[in-house]
């Protein structure tokens, strides 16, 4: 049984920055790609951003370009997201993912979550 863990969310007025972090267990992190979505009141779920098993790859949505960077530690299970210039767009609430192989692939590729972590951006 897989199980991901979100933390860092917070309240953080516009331009700010914060960093989240998952902590993965129950399965070889290390194989799987890993991803960031999020969701906002009344919208549907989005990819955010993905990164491949070891790193090497990523892709984000057009609309966090440049301002956030997914990463991750195959040595202790965890990947991160460092979300910088942040805007009041940005607040939703933030889920880890784990993907089904180890390539980035689709954001349908994923399909074991954490419980989020809310993020709040005040303008």
């Amino acid at each position: 049984q897989v199980q991901l863990v979100e933390s860092g969310g917070g309240l953080v007025q516009a331009g700010g920055s914060l960093r989240l972090s998952c902590a993965a267990s129950g399965r070889t992190f290390s194989t799987y790609a890993m991803g960031w979505f999020r969701q906002a009141p009344g919208k549907a779920r989005e990819f955010v951003a993905l990164i491949n098993w070891d790193g090497r790859i990523t892709t984000y949505t057009d609309s966090v370009k440049g301002r956030f960077t997914i990463s991750r530690d195959n040595t202790k299970n965890t990947v991160a997201l460092q979300m910088d210039s942040l805007k009041p767009e940005d607040t939703a609430k933030y889920y880890c993912a784990m993907g089904i192989r180890s390539l980035v692939g689709r954001p349908t590729d994923y399909d074991t979550w954490g419980q989020g972590t809310q993020v709040t951006v005040s303008s």
